[in-house]
């Protein structure tokens, strides 16, 4: 009987039961309901949930009236039980929750019956006539493991059940699909668990002679075939596993320990018989792949026993089996370079385990040490680990660590117990550890494991560098966590070494001496990423271990520093995260005022770490105080539209911290109010807690609506919905099956009861349900997705029918749109109305018929429209039925809100489905082909981008559309873009909706008897695939065809039917066939979609598998690449070799296929170096992509640190030779071969180009230098490289230096040095200007590694050689003069001189610097290449002195051109000018002259003598400008010259960028008073100008910091005179179109005006300014505007200009509830960060106020009266307009078309603005009464606002609450 069957049969019986059942009947019920809702469920967690809460209600149930029931009821339940559990048997947790039943029942009422029962479903599979299922298999296996009455079961029918095993095993082996797939995993897994879980019954038919060994003797000859036979990789490590447990399962450990060699044995290649016990099976020959020594291996080490591991071979008594069979194995799988490196790994580290397992038993075996220091074992298990700590391999550098650990303790064991305490292995570890480099990543993890052993003290004496390594670690992404673990190893260290007498104060200060500068510099770093990761992982580690740091840190911060504020807030947060205390009470009062200094930076990292401090607590239940709610209310409205994603993510999660805190403590409160007495609680005490908590959660749920209505920006909505998740995650009774945490409590509704009663938390109100509805029709998907999400999670399950009815017309409105968003966002309704409501689509769909079918029938219906009207005219379509919309509404509704696909689709459906994606397709293709034909065409030839536009234009043509001129329009026209639109989205959508259609219906398949495709069906569908991939050039179709192809491939792959894994292989092998037929691809674009075929198909393919296709294709592409041209070939065309390279490219950059090609790697990357080489210009640039693709692959992680340098990667030349050993040979004959070139007689003759020269030298640049160890072999690359310093091309010799650094190892740096200073020439002697000029950059390149900090301390033994190289470079100055005629040389001369400065003598430095000085000035003579570096150069030099900087500077005016342009370009790139007396020459010569320069002819000179003057002026430290030198300038002139060229827009965005900044400067210093005056109204009319977003960036950016450059000290000059309100106002007025930008750092630089000036008008220090955050800024300006400005003419103005401006009648009469989009595109905001909606609310408070100060001033008094006069009766009239569309009862299409525009919402705002501002004018000056009556205004305002809100239109809180005081006021 099926469950559905018993669940009615159990219902009758309790309906048929006394008709006022008890509680426990009544629970029982409950238990039922609870099991149904479980088997309903398709989600995995929201089964469990059901199954917990049947089990609770079970127990719950009295034992007295389970033995009650009656005995057929307790057979139904039993029954029940046992059905469920068979139906979960793929859900381990589900089936155990089910026996835990199961279990109750047999203890409490009836073990027999559910023994009974048990077995009898048990014995319906032992006892049937057919071989074991899948599904069979899968409940046998059930029962054994998660079923206690089944493994008795099991044991009663054991012969019986392991007779019908061993008969379907062979029956699995014999067909391939079975073989590879799930069926032959799972039997394997059900003799695994019969061996391990029922050892008694099967020893004796392994061990014992009996009749019955038949059965297991099959059994393991069959898992002996899996072994060597199988494809399946974890089907075969789980046969390994399973023959060892067999073997384990013997009690007498002579013949297991023989049984376990033989097996041994038997994993060589050669055929053999393995014995086992009694039993024998034959071992055939196997292939090379190893998988089966793996598998062995690992199996003998998970389940053998140790007395069977330590059993001695049959040959010797010596050996044994752990050490002398095992080991060798393990080392020699270790050793190879197989595709299961990371299991060999696996195994290694379970080797070392049960050494350490066994170890005492070895001792007592052998009789001596087990790892001396000169041990063969310990020298390889060393070698081992240490080569492969850097392995590419995913896994294996996790396992190597693990293993060097577990070596490390293993060597302790071995020395503590033959009493040696000298260790020498620990510390030979430690010096060659600590000779790494500090990039490799290996070596903090080894040091971790070692620092135990040899103390902490030890490692930070010879480890001197260990807090600068540390601070390199934490500022680079890959490094992070391992220098993060190693200091916290090194401080527990360190505090288990410290005197336990030692209080934690004394603990905590011999920490600080230690760590507190490195912790203090990595938390006020610039370094965004040192300070994020010291604060997340050294903060909270050092205060676990010291607490007392806290006080030590703290009292070494100031607030005021740059840095120190987030560093103050980090440390306070991690103290309360850590101790759990409050933080406010360690510097009293002032802990608050420096949160809120923190919560108002303008620093996004401030701000969140202070939120963090505010609402993180780690115990749930810690009320937030009255404070902490307070300051969180007035910091989130400030933060909603922040433009930083990870903030609002932080946001979003502090925000819930805080809900939760609310939350929880709320409802600990109303639990403890109810477990106490009434006089043991204070009512008001508990008042306050609960108003508090639901006050704050009331507010926070209304706040976002605010945001929501369409005229916000992204940010702010994106925000917004974040915390209306956080909010109803928090706070309601949804349960979320999609999350393992993070659930409301169970009790929750005590709290939502109580927040009710108080008239709160009404989240679901219908105006708040068409405030998301109007959300899904955003703009920005994710607006659409976050909307829908909290409708269907949230929201009743069902749309109320006006809404259903609304939204169905509207979505099939959108569904036509040509734009491809809006008919996203048809299809994103149309899911929700399948999902949210019952309405049908249509009327003709009938009852009977499930509405998910009549959604599907409707949409087909549509699609075939659409298909039509494309076949008729495709101009019409792409206009009003462009198919992609339905396409997409179609996968939505299928894939997305179909729970079952069975119940959607039925076979005429799917056909009719097919049918039209064929077609479809086809019919694109041809339209894009320009020929009807080519859809039949079998050549996989697609078009040219040329050619998909004629055919186009002559589609358009033919409709009577497009250009009538003949001139030649570069841009695509409308027309064009349209059918482009169309055919592309729809062919992406075609390949999405197919494959996840077929992946969802071949999953679901397995729940049903019949499939819904057909292998007809499928080759259809791969039909399309192909069509669309080789026939369709477009990028975007493509890739978009290529996600769906991808599932396609997956699921047919997956499938156990041989006929379906074909489909795919055999398209790749089509695919194959196309790339080496010559003439089937065509022009350009890198093969088209011949690659990503290819890539997806190979991409499905099984990871647990050997992975033949994938070989098969990387061969066949090696062979066809390698392929020699034709004689004939033509380059105009495609060549088969060319298309076979990108699509190796393809290959090696898929993400889908990973470190899988790396086996491959050697072979890819001689082919690709070899191809450089072809005569083909399109071979030569695919094989250079394909060489750079593979160097990414192979290299593996890029290092991020500044120091590291943009090249430098993780892998070390020894790692990476190691790793592709056979690379080595063919890199070094390359560079062998390019360096003999080079010493031949004719090579100076004739320019030789070997093209993978230089690809090689950048692979081994790019090689982590620094490594100590490495093998002899790699020396053999320094010969070569260092005679390609003699190369004729620079770059060869640039990267040859470079590369050089990388393969030499740090103790041959200055061998190599003194060999190359040595053959440095003398004045007269001849030289190779090539070579001589690539020994020095090769000198220069090894001197910047060797002098490096972190080596000095490696090399201050050699000074005697570095003294000797200095004095070579020195005896050698003539290469840095005239003497030397080569500029390249002089130069490079110079930076190897540079780089030992600091080692130079005085005289030498004077005899350069003075040669330099006289050289500079000296005429130039003709043109000289490289000049221009060798005066860079020289620059550097000399400038690094500031003596020599200053006598060069003051030969400004001296100076050529050329050498001008030098010096203004070295001080931008150089920060040595920073000191005072050098800044100041400096500042006096751009400024003296300056005019001369502005008169240039150049602009780029000009725009860099700007840049580096307006550098000069600002810098120091300060905000402000520094004051110019006294020298005599012509102020005026240059000013005038400067405003002029910004006037007329002279010289492009840059020049005039640095113009205006320059002239800000300047005139802040102007000391002619009418001369400042006339000059700042033009200054200030251009950053006017310049201020309007359709400005360019550059020039907006520079207005902001104009107004810091001279704004301030303007408006302090001005103070006491008449026209500083008129300038202050303009300048305000400018700051707040700034504060709106829509560039984030031109708010930025506007907000640091606004704190300048805020600290101005305060008094207070300004070097100590704390720049604010953009809208505390904003309000600051507003409110400095209403103080000082209110007064003056046009303040009035400057504030209503910031209203929304948008009228709303015009609105109304352009709205149109019909209104469609035939066009592609809109016109774009010029700001999209602009909100008017916001700016109207911020605006109001302010026009109030002005109008309360009309009483002080009769010209403002005159000014409000003649706007009220001139605005009042078109208020009003809008007002009569708002009064005449309110909404019926019901949503009508036109009022949710008014609610989704953004220009109704603006209006609205600003009209509200305008009308509350009249009213209140009204009311406090009777002159202007005579327009209306206040009190009807008032009521008449009153009456739309609330009509307003109650149908989706809500407005802020402060405009409804200035509402309502106005309303008091009357």
């Amino acid at each position: 009987m099926s469950f559905e069957n018993l669940i009615k049969s159990l219902q009758d019986c309790f309906i048929t039961e006394d008709s006022t059942p008890g509680n426990g009947c009544q629970t029982l019920q409950l238990f039922v309901d609870k099991l149904s809702e479980s088997s309903r469920s398709s989600v995995k967690r929201s089964k469990e949930r059901s199954l917990e809460e049947a089990a609770q209600l079970l127990r719950q149930i009295p034992e007295a009236q389970l033995r009650g029931l009656e005995e057929e009821h307790l057979l139904l339940l039993v029954r029940l039980l046992l059905s469920l559990q068979l139906e979960m048997v793929s859900i381990s947790t589900a089936c155990r929750k089910v026996d835990q039943m199961l279990q109750h029942l047999a203890a409490k009422v009836d073990h027999k019956l559910v023994y009974k029962e048990t077995l009898h479903s048990f014995n319906a599979i032992v006892h049937s006539d057919q071989v074991l299922s899948l599904e069979d298999l899968q409940r046998a296996c059930m029962y054994l493991e998660d079923s206690v009455v089944g493994r008795e079961v099991w044991r009663e029918s054991f012969m019986p059940m392991l007779q019908r095993v061993s008969e379907s095993l062979p029956a699995v082996l014999q067909e391939e699909s079975q073989r590879d797939g799930l069926i032959c995993y799972i039997t394997a897994k059900v003799c695994l668990q019969a061996f391990q879980l029922l050892p008694n019954e099967v020893a004796p038919l392994v061990w014992e002679e009996n009749h019955s060994k038949e059965a297991v003797q099959r059994i393991l000859q069959a898992l002996i075939d899996i072994l060597r036979q199988c494809c399946n990789r974890d089907t075969r490590l789980l046969a390994g596993t399973a023959v060892a447990m067999l073997i384990n399962t013997a009690s007498e450990s002579t013949a297991a320990g023989a049984a376990a060699w033989n097996l041994l044995q038997a994993s060589h290649p050669q055929p053999c018989q393995l014995t086992v016990g009694v039993l024998q099976v034959t071992c055939d020959p196997v292939g090379k792949d190893r998988v089966d020594r793996l598998a062995v291996s690992r199996g003998l080490l998970t389940c053998c026993r140790p007395h069977i591991l330590l059993s001695p071979s049959h040959d010797t008594t010596q050996a044994c089996l752990l050490l002398e069979g095992l080991f060798p194995l393990v080392y020699a799988l270790c050793e190879e370079k197989q595709d299961c490196h990371y299991f060999a790994f696996e195994v290694l580290t379970m080797w070392l385990k049960r050494v350490k397992e066994c170890v005492t038993d070895l001792w007592r075996m052998t009789g001596s040490r087990l790892l001396p220091d000169d041990s063969k074992l310990l020298q390889q298990l060393t070698h081992i680990i240490w080569t492969n700590a850097e392995s590419p391999v995913e896994g294996v550098p996790e396992f190597a660590s693990s293993a060097f650990t577990l070596l490390l303790n293993l060597y302790a064991l071995d020395s503590e117990q033959f009493c040696d305490t000298s260790k020498t292995f620990y510390f030979t570890l430690l010096e060659r550890l600590l000779k790494l480099p500090w990039e490799a990543k290996a070596k903090y993890h080894r040091l971790c494991a070692l620092l135990p052993h040899v103390g902490a003290e030890l490692v930070l004496d010879q480890y001197t560098e260990v807090s600068r390594h540390l601070l390199n670690c934490l500022s680079t992404n890959h490094l992070s966590p391992c220098g993060s673990e190693f200091y916290k190893c090194l401080i527990q260290q360190q505090r288990r070494e410290l005197p336990v007498s030692l209080t934690e104060v004394d603990l905590a200060g011999r920490w600080a001496n230690s760590w507190q500068p490195l912790l203090l510099e990595a938390l006020t770093s610039e370094v965004t990423l040192l300070q994020t990761n010291s604060s997340t992982h050294l903060l909270p580690c050092t205060l676990q271990v010291f607490p007392s740091a806290v006080h030590h840190l703290l009292a070494s911060l100031n607030p005021q520093k740059p840095g120190h504020l987030h560093a103050w807030a980090c440390v306070l947060s991690s103290y309360r995260a850590v101790s759990g205390c409050s933080p406010w009470a360690l510097h009293g009062s002032s802990t608050f005022k420096t949160l809120q200094l923190a919560l108002g930076s303008a620093d996004d990292k401030v701000r969140l770490a202070a939120l963090n401090l505010l609402c993180c607590s780690p115990k749930t239940r810690d009320v937030p105080s009255a404070e902490e709610i307070t300051i969180l209310k007035e910091f989130i409205p400030q933060n909603l539209n922040c433009e930083s994603s990870p903030f609002r993510q932080h946001l979003q999660a502090a925000v819930r911290r805080f809900l939760v805190r609310i939350r929880d403590g709320c409802l600990a409160h109303i639990r403890g109010v109810k477990g106490k007495k009434k006089e043991d609680v204070s009512h008001e005490n508990r008042t306050d807690v609960l108003e508090q908590g639901i006050g704050f959660v009331e507010w926070l749920g209304e706040l976002p609506y605010s945001f929501l209505s369409p005229g916000h920006s992204y940010q702010r909505k994106k925000t917004a919905l974040l915390l209306l998740f956080a909010v109803l995650e928090t706070c309601t009774d949804t349960w979320s099956p999609d999350k393992k945490k993070g659930q409301p409590p169970a009790n929750i509704g005590l709290l939502i009861d109580c927040a009710r009663q108080r008239g709160q938390w009404d989240f679901f109100c219908r105006t708040k349900q068409l405030l998301l509805i109007s959300c899904l029709e955003d703009s920005t998907n994710e607006i659409r997705e976050l909307s829908a999400g909290l409708l269907l999670r949230f929201f009743p399950p069902s749309f109320p029918a006006d809404i259903a009815e609304v939204l169905e017309t509207r979505s099939m409105q959108l569904l036509r749109s040509p734009r491809v968003q809006e008919a996203q966002m048809g299809a994103l309704m149309m899911k929700m109305l399948l999902q949210k409501s019952g309405h049908r689509c249509s009327p003709s769909c009938t009852a009977n018929v499930g509405r998910n079918l009549c959604v599907v029938r409707v949409l087909l219906k549509e699609l075939e429209e659409h298909h039509l009207t494309a076949k008729a005219d495709m101009m019409l379509s792409a206009r009003t039925k462009p198919i992609h919309g339905v396409l997409c509404a179609l996968q939505r509704c299928l894939l997305e809100a179909a729970d079952d696909i069975y119940t959607t689709l039925d076979h005429s459906l799917m056909t009719k489905l097919l049918d039209l994606l064929e077609n479809i397709s086809l019919l694109l293709l041809a339209v894009l082909h320009g020929d009807c034909e080519a859809r039949v065409s079998e050549k996989y030839a697609p078009p040219s981008f040329c050619d998909m536009g004629n055919a186009i234009s002559s589609l358009i043509s033919q409709s009577g559309g497009g250009q009538t001129d003949e001139e030649e329009c570069v841009l695509l026209s409308e027309e064009h873009s349209l059918v482009l639109t169309c055919c592309w989205v729809s062919l992406k959508e075609t390949g999405i909706l197919l494959g996840s259609l077929v992946e969802k219906v071949l999953k679901e398949s397995k729940k049903h008897s019949e499939c819904l495709l057909t292998k007809r069906d499928l080759m259809r569908a791969s039909d399309v695939f192909k069509n669309i991939l080789l026939k369709c050039r477009h990028w975007g179709a493509v890739e978009g065809c290529g996600l769906g192809f991808t599932k396609f491939c997956t699921s047919l792959l997956n499938s156990s039917d041989s006929d379906l894994k074909d489909i795919p292989a055999q398209m790749l092998k089509d695919g194959l066939q196309v790339v080496q037929c010559p003439g089937s691809t065509s022009v350009t674009r890198r093969a088209a979609g011949l690659p990503m075929l290819i890539l997806c198909v190979l991409s499905s393919e099984e990871i647990s598998k050997a992975r033949p296709l994938l070989a098969l294709s990387m061969q066949t592409l090696l062979d066809t690449a390698r392929r020699p041209l034709d004689e004939n070939w033509d380059q105009t065309l495609d060549l088969p070799q060319v298309c076979a390279v990108h699509t190796l490219q393809a290959l090696v950059r898929g993400a889908g296929l990973g470190a899988a090609v790396l086996q491959f790697a050697p072979a890819v990357a001689v082919l690709s170096l070899t191809l450089l080489r072809s005569p083909c210009w399109a071979m030569r640039n695919a094989a250079l992509q394909l060489y750079s693709s593979l160097c990414s692959r192979m290299l593996g992680q890029r290092s991020s640190s500044v120091e590291a340098g943009p090249t430098q990667h993780s892998m070390s030349p020894a790692a990476f030779f190691f790793h592709y050993p056979t690379l080595q040979a063919v890199l070094l004959c390359e560079l062998r071969g390019a360096a003999q070139h080079l010493h031949r007689p004719t090579a100076g003759a004739k320019l030789h180009l070997q093209p993978s020269l230089y690809p090689i030298l950048t692979l081994l640049a790019h090689l982590q230098p620094g490594v100590q160890d490495s093998p002899e072999t790699l020396l053999d690359f320094l010969p070569p490289l260092l005679q390609l310093s003699a190369s004729p091309i620079y770059s060869v010799r640039v990267m040859a230096s470079k590369a050089l650094v990388a393969m030499t190892p740090p103790s041959g740096y200055f061998d190599l040095l003194l060999k190359l200073t040595s053959q440095l020439p003398g004045p007269q002697e001849s030289c190779n200007h090539n070579r001589l000029h690539g020994q020095l950059l090769q000198m220069k390149a090894l001197l910047d590694r060797a002098l490096c900090s972190d080596s000095v301390c490696v090399y201050s033994v050699l000074s005697d050689d570095l003294r000797e190289v200095v004095n070579r470079i020195h005896s050698s100055m003539w290469l840095g003069t005239t003497a030397q005629c080569c500029p390249l040389v002089r130069a490079a001369y110079l930076s190897v001189a540079g780089s030992l400065r600091r080692y130079s003598c005085e005289t030498f430095l004077l005899q350069l610097s003075d040669r330099l000085m006289h050289d500079l000035h000296a005429p130039q003579q003709g043109l000289q290449v490289g000049l221009s570096s060798f005066h860079q150069q020289a620059l550097h030099f000399l400038c690094a002195d500031p003596k020599w900087a200053c006598q060069t500077w003051e030969s400004f005016s001296e100076a050529s051109p050329e050498l001008r342009l030098s010096l203004v370009t070295w001080l931008l790139d150089s920060q040595d000018w920073q000191q005072i007396d050098l800044k100041e020459v400096i500042q006096r010569v751009l400024q003296s002259n300056l005019k001369e320069a502005l008169l240039g002819d150049s602009v780029d000179y000009r725009t860099t003598y700007l840049t580096a003057l307006v550098s000069v002026m600002t810098s120091g430290g300060s905000a402000l400008p520094q004051p110019l030198s006294d020298s005599e300038l012509c102020l005026s002139e240059c000013l005038h010259l400067l405003l002029q060229d910004l006037e007329i827009q002279k010289g492009g965005p840059e020049y005039l960028s640095q113009a205006l900044h320059a002239a800000s400067l300047l005139l802040s210093h102007v000391s002619d008073f009418s001369l400042k005056t006339s000059m700042l109204q033009r200054w200030c009319s251009i950053l006017e100008c310049q201020r309007a977003p359709e400005a360019p960036e550059v020039l907006r950016i520079v207005c902001s910091e104009a107004l810091c450059a001279a704004g301030l000290p303007l408006i302090n000059n001005l103070r006491d005179h008449s026209s500083l309100p008129a300038i202050m106002m303009r300048l305000i007025n400018t700051g707040l179109y700034l504060l709106q930008d829509q560039s984030q750092e031109v708010r930025q630089k506007a907000a640091c005006f606004a704190s300048l000036l805020h600290h101005s008008r305060r008094g207070n220090n300004q070097r100590s300014v704390c720049i604010m955050q953009i809208n505390q800024a904003l309000l600051l300006l507003l409110d400095l505007l209403l103080q000082e400005c209110w007064d003056t003419p046009g303040a009035l103005e400057v504030l209503l200009s910031h209203l929304a401006q948008t009228d709303l009648r015009s609105v109304l009469r352009e709205a149109s509830p019909t209104r469609g989009s035939c066009s592609l595109y809109e016109q774009d905001e010029a700001n999209v960060f602009a909100e008017p909606s916001v700016m109207s609310a911020h605006m109001l408070p302010y026009l109030l106020q002005m109008a309360e100060k009309s009483s002080q001033s009769s010209a403002l008094a005159q000014t409000l009266t003649a706007w009220a006069e001139k605005n009042a009766a078109q208020v009003l009239d809008n007002l009569t307009d708002c009064e005449q569309l309110l909404p019926a009862e019901t949503l009508s299409p036109s009022w949710l078309a008014l609610l989704v525009d953004p220009r109704f919402h603006c209006a609205l705002r600003g009209l509200f603005a305008r009308a509350v501002f009249l009213l209140h004018l009204l009311k406090t000056s009777a002159c202007t009464q005579h327009h209306c009556d206040p009190l009807s205004m008032q009521m008449r305002l009153q009456t739309v606002c609330t009509l307003l809100t109650q149908n989706g239109v809500h407005f802020t809180p402060a405009l409804t609450a200035t509402v309502s005081a106005e309303e008091a006021r009357l």
